[in-house]
């Protein structure tokens, strides 16, 4: 396979990541770091395409910075044994399980939310921010958090 030299930008179209994702991730030791150009730029090869890539699909499952560290060096070290890798798998899907349940208690809790209004009045009559006013006076609901995938 013939090495590429790709600057940041390039490295960034080619796999859908931002510079600053790619900077981050360097930072976050899920990157090697490049090699430099004679002129101090950031040189890439298929390497990190690979490897990016792999943190990409990572993250599109939901996977923790930390997990996919964890999955990075089962990978890096391909001669062992993955009961590991699948040990954290079992934990994720456990934790993606938990969080469909959160997130339909928090479906339940709108969908009941919403049917306090159902047409259209003055705003000192909405039934929802009457709703919400008196949600104010009692104990919050845990219904997880808005996390947008950083368990």
């Amino acid at each position: 396979m013939t090495q590429q030299a790709l600057k940041i930008g390039e490295l960034a179209l080619q796999t859908g990541s931002s510079v600053e994702t790619i900077r981050y991730y360097e930072q976050q030791n899920l990157l090697p770091q490049a090699l430099r150009s004679a002129s101090n730029y950031r040189l890439y090869g298929d390497t990190h395409v690979k490897r990016l890539q792999f943190i990409r699909h990572c993250r599109s499952l939901d996977m923790t910075l930390d997990e996919i560290r964890t999955l990075l060096s089962f990978r890096d070290t391909p001669e062992e044994n993955c009961a590991g890798v699948n040990t954290l798998l079992d934990k994720h899907i456990e934790h993606v399980s938990h969080r469909i349940k959160e997130l339909k208690a928090l479906q339940t809790e709108l969908t009941q939310l919403r049917s306090r209004c159902m047409t259209t009045q003055t705003v000192e009559e909405c039934g929802i921010l009457q709703g919400l006013a008196d949600a104010e006076d009692s104990e919050p609901k845990n219904l997880g958090t808005h996390s947008g995938g950083c368990h």
